[in-house]
């Protein structure tokens, strides 16, 4: 078998893993309606199944991404995929919401797929294919995340929403069996080991920081618990930080997130995931205001997701498109015209939005924005860092658009629910304030991006290769 041809049949592999990871992203929120009714539970209680999910892929996309920089990537994609293939298990079963909470934890590991996956494309991926590579797999995430919003209402009404998780079982399974069978083993490891102070003091924070975020509306920005946490997490955060600078085998190395190639990068992330799910993820909300206001679409739950499809195909393009584009604009350009058009995107929703055409325009416009950030940004990570440190170089970021897209919904809620017509309905000019802001946020996410060098070499970060880390093909046939 030619290395042409394992290389391909190992992208499948890890192309289909991270799709069927991607689908759990936000595949119960258009069920929850449906969750409240069948396990007899209110509102507040039924979005931890999401809040679950969100905290459990924080904590797991770093470390997990870390162990596989440390025993091998391979190896631990199969063990995070059996975790999830478990948690979906637990789900389609749960008799409560307590078990579904326990499966959306479990299935919150797979936030670890993502890394894992830009660092085995790095390994066995010829240089020539490794930047088109990189961008699919990108919008495979975006896609699979968007999808499962859109997927979600017709497959529950046809299968019951436990029949959702069946689907996610048997789609990790395949994605399983085609790793073993065409993901060939590598060498490449990273020096030391898994550090576990700092693996606690990361969790810690991340927890106590995304809790309130996506908490906090419903408890009081200004309650104790929510103050308290936020003041918890910055305590966690500097003793993290601290503990990291001092360690002889750091769990992430901070000095290689501050070189210039890769802060602006991660600076960047974190901001695009703010526009992300303040436009994205409240765009089907927006869509779903009741006629009456006098300003509103009013649309069914199933047609609010089906104008996400041309969200859906801007992304694909955009994201399949990278490797294409390198030829004549750099990774930069394409991360800075990224941002730019989100912003323009979300300032034309603001000023045209009284059609389902408009508002679709507008959505395939913003995806084609978010498909090229997000491929130009894994990209430049991937091919800024030492093969040993994509794992956790990726993770990081993955983890910022993660707490990014926690701030846009809190945002979001904050502006957009903060002033209501008497019949309980968000104003059209609380979600206009709440995108010209996103979109600002957009464009500031651009600006950083262009502070990426326009040349960077992968020994400019200093964080040297473990001896004999070649990667080895095999031929996994």
């Amino acid at each position: 078998m030619t290395i042409r041809s394992t290389t391909t049949r190992a992208y499948a592999a890890v192309a289909v893993s991270v799709a069927s990871i991607a689908l759990l992203q936000n595949l119960v929120i258009p069920v929850i309606p449906m969750l409240e009714a069948d396990l007899h539970v209110g509102s507040d209680a039924a979005t931890w199944t999401m809040t679950a999910w969100l905290i459990a892929a924080a904590v797991a996309t770093p470390l997990l991404g870390r162990v596989g920089d440390l025993r091998g990537r391979r190896a631990t994609l199969l063990a995070v995929l059996a975790i999830v293939m478990l948690g979906d298990l637990v789900a389609a079963l749960a008799p409560n919401l307590g078990v579904l909470i326990l499966g959306r934890i479990l299935q919150g590991a797979g936030g670890a797929v993502f890394p894992l996956a830009f660092a085995l494309l790095r390994e066995f991926m010829p240089p020539q294919r490794l930047t088109a590579a990189i961008g699919s797999v990108s919008a495979l995430i975006g896609i699979g995340g968007a999808a499962g919003s859109v997927l979600a209402g017709p497959l529950s009404a046809a299968i019951g929403w436990r029949g959702l998780f069946e689907v996610a079982l048997v789609a990790g399974a395949i994605g399983a069996l085609l790793t073993v069978a065409w993901i060939p083993r590598s060498d490449i490891r990273a020096a030391g080991r898994l550090n576990t102070l700092s693996a606690v003091l990361l969790s810690g924070w991340l927890v106590a920081l995304l809790l309130p975020l996506a908490s906090g509306a419903r408890w009081g920005w200004t309650s104790a618990a929510t103050l308290g946490l936020f003041a918890l997490a910055a305590v966690l955060l500097a003793a993290w930080v601290l503990s990291e600078l001092r360690s002889a085998d750091p769990l992430v190395d901070i000095r290689m997130l501050a070189h210039r190639a890769i802060w602006p990068v991660n600076a960047a992330g974190l901001l695009i995931g703010v526009a992300v799910f303040g436009f994205w993820g409240y765009l089907p909300l927006f869509l779903e205001v009741p006629a009456e206001t006098g300003w509103a679409l009013g649309l069914t739950v199933q047609t609010a997701g089906l104008v996400l499809v041309p969200l859906l195909i801007g992304m694909s393009v955009a994201g399949f498109a990278t490797g294409a584009l390198t030829r004549v604009l750099t990774l930069r350009v394409q991360l800075v015209l990224g941002g730019l058009l989100m912003g323009a995107t979300v300032v034309g929703a603001v000023l045209f939005h009284s059609a389902v055409w408009q508002l679709a325009i507008a959505g395939g416009l913003f995806g084609i924005g978010v498909g090229a950030a997000y491929a130009a940004m894994a990209s430049i990570i991937v091919e800024g860092v030492p093969a040993a440190n994509v794992g956790i170089a990726t993770g990081v970021n993955a983890n910022l658009r993660s707490i990014g897209s926690a701030i846009g919904s809190a945002l979001m809620t904050a502006i957009v629910f903060s002033a209501l017509d008497p019949a309980g309905q968000p104003l059209e000019r609380g979600y206009d304030v709440a995108w010209i802001t996103i979109a600002v946020v957009a464009v500031v996410a651009a600006l950083i991006g262009a502070v990426v060098p326009a040349a960077r070499r992968r020994d400019d970060v200093p964080v040297p290769l473990p001896t004999g880390s070649q990667p080895v093909l095999a031929d996994a046939a």
